[in-house]
């Protein structure tokens, strides 16, 4: 995720800029950028690559001044290029802005500008904003913020300057994190603690549509709609600075599993229409014609993403009446595929650079076959070679073990879905509009399971010492068992195996003895009653059993040992909610064993050999 970091006082703005980037490349980034006032007025630099790159061009030419702001991007509007770095600035240079997030409606106030001569040099939504304050200006930056976010959809954080009046930053924050610190005549401005934790540790953390207006005597807080004052009292952080990376959290993957409300929110970002609730996906090329003679999908993709794949089949399946294959790509290519004039082929990658999944991809090519590519980085190997791609904003992932990349594979898969329906035809208006409004909903539900993880822990300590667990589900269940095992044995090492739960009688209940920890997921209405026979069937056999339900299900209770429900939701969509607390319980399995939950023994982050 994008890193911000701001800056006015008495020292040297871009020193301090660039080193508070440096303190967030942890998060990752493919170019940067600083903004500095200077005595000729506003200047920037900016660079496609690491942040060496950036630092080896200010060498020769340095930004002199005492306020600034600066970035460092992990692309969603356009590649990664040294046009749209961040800041970027109008025509004039006078306004210069940084942005996390996305601008839901900046084609809207593109064209609109674009219509009044504005200019614009790159591929992004954030060029937008810079253009937009330069029209709106009326001498007053704080007013002319303020009218501005009252113009934009989305969720972003922003750092605003003006040549106009340099006393002054503006930030603003939208669901994109951001955080504000006080120093001894200077104040700072950061979208992590890691950025100014040098400088000072006094903090406001922006809430939710908040607007700070940062002087060198301090900072003051407004409702960014009302324009009203906000008082609130400062937080002293007392972190130390590894602790600071992780948000506070003990672990990049607890962090990561707690970003999942926010980067699911920028997944579906500007893809579903405000008002109509359509999906929308202005970044697939191919036509209407084309997707609607689509007769058969291979879905190909390795580990965590092969899972989001078999979410994704049965989705498919269901809302287009289109038939899906899930293939493991390391077989994928060596199969002969059958393959039809209209075989549409999807590969899902994180990185986008998964050996296995890019020969697969290359293999499909060959064979004259349409690639549609689901990944999470702006010009990776998958994202350059495919026909077509649909980005997951989950910013990046550190930990090795997949949570959030996972979460957003599926939410970014049943957007194509829908979509795809939509062209077709397959679901109505209304059928579409019901499903996306309960998309819109999952943010929120999945931030509630992760505020009620003690069941979850309590149950991960009592299997600390257990030689083997099994997952049981049915239909779209049986695909999240499949990851909840696969992250169970990944960082804790416990051996688990999923299973689809007809299949027990034919051999898995061989397994189950007394006390033998099974874990059942029970969220699909039209197969529930067969399920509860599966787990009748293992609880007969002595098994400790443990069932994930929707909440109102009263039910399952009667055939298990322990419940955990999750918030109500369509049986469709529950995949994107069931995974939270499996994803849990690896974690508090791992650390009741004393593993690196960061970094499981003998595995990588991306996979980029055969």
């Amino acid at each position: 995720m994008c890193g911000i970091v701001g800056y006015i006082g008495e020292k040297n703005a871009q020193e301090i800029i660039v080193g508070g980037l440096r303190k967030l490349e942890y998060r990752g980034y493919d170019s940067a950028g600083v903004a500095v006032l200077t005595k000729d007025g506003l200047s920037y630099e900016k660079a496609k690559g690491r942040l060496a790159v950036l630092e080896e061009r200010l060498e020769g030419n340095a930004l002199i001044g005492n306020a600034g702001i600066g970035h460092t991007r992990w692309a969603t509007h356009g590649k990664p290029s040294d046009e749209n770095a961040h800041p970027h600035t109008d025509a004039k240079t006078k306004f210069a802005v940084v942005h996390n997030g996305i601008i839901e409606n900046f084609l809207e106030i593109k064209e609109e500008l674009i219509a009044k001569g504005y200019t614009f040099v790159s591929e992004t939504d954030t060029e937008v904003i810079a253009h937009l304050l330069a029209d709106t200006y009326n001498g007053d930056i704080v007013a002319t913020a303020q009218k501005v976010v009252g113009r934009m959809r989305g969720a972003y954080a922003l750092g605003i300057m003006t040549e106009h009046e340099p006393d002054k930053l503006v930030a603003v924050r939208l669901a994109s994190p951001l955080i504000v610190g006080v120093g001894n005549g200077e104040s700072f401005i950061g979208s992590d603690i890691p950025a100014m934790l040098e400088h000072t540790r006094d903090v406001y953390i922006l809430n939710e549509g908040e607007m700070a207006v940062l002087t060198r005597e301090g900072v003051e807080l407004f409702d960014a709609q009302s324009g009203e004052k906000i008082e609130r009292e400062i937080f002293h952080v007392d972190w130390d600075l590894v602790q600071a990376e992780k948000g506070g959290f003990d672990s990049f993957m607890l962090k990561e599993i707690h970003d999942q409300p926010q980067a699911v929110r920028e997944t579906m970002g500007a893809r579903i229409h405000p008002e109509t609730k359509k999906v929308v996906m202005p970044e697939l090329k191919m036509s209407e014609a084309e997707l609607k003679a689509i007769d058969h999908i291979y879905i190909v993709a390795c580990g965590t993403s092969m899972h989001a794949g078999l979410v994704a089949k049965d989705v498919i399946e269901k809302l287009v009446r289109v038939p899906v294959e899930v293939a493991i790509a390391s077989e994928f290519r060596y199969r002969d595929p059958i393959y039809t004039p209209n075989t549409l082929v999807i590969v899902i990658s994180q990185s986008g650079e998964t050996a296995d999944t890019l020969a697969a991809l290359r293999e499909a090519k060959k064979s004259g076959v349409k690639v549609l590519a689901v990944t999470n980085v702006v010009g990776s190997s998958v994202a350059r070679e495919a026909d077509e791609v649909v980005f997951t904003w989950a910013g990046p992932e550190i930990a090795v073990a997949s949570t959030k990349a996972y979460t957003c594979q599926v939410v970014a898969l049943y957007l194509f879905a829908l979509y795809y329906a939509q062209v077709k035809g397959t679901q109505t208006d209304a059928q579409i509009a019901e499903i996306t409004e309960h998309m819109l909903q999952l943010p929120g539900k999945i931030a509630d399971i992760l505020k009620h993880t003690e069941e979850i822990r309590v149950f991960a300590e009592g299997i600390k010492d257990v030689q083997s667990l099994f997952f049981i589900g049915r239909g779209l269940d049986y695909a999240v068992t499949l990851e909840g095992s696969l992250k169970l044995k990944e960082i804790s090492y416990i051996h688990s195996e999923a299973y689809a739960a007809g299949e027990l009688k034919h051999g898995t209940l061989a397994l189950i003895e007394d006390n033998v920890p099974v874990i059942a997921l029970a969220t699909q209405p039209d197969i529930f009653e067969k399920m509860v026979s599966n787990i009748v069937e293992v609880k007969a056999r002595g098994a400790h059993v443990l069932g994930i339900a929707l909440e109102g299900n009263t039910e399952l209770a009667k055939s298990v040992d322990q419940v955990i429900t999750i918030p109500e939701t369509l049986p469709i969509l529950a995949p994107v909610l069931t995974v939270i607390p499996l994803q849990m319980l690896s974690y508090y399995a791992s650390l009741a064993r004393g593993n690196d939950v960061d970094k499981p023994r003998n595995l990588a982050k991306s996979v980029t050999v055969e």
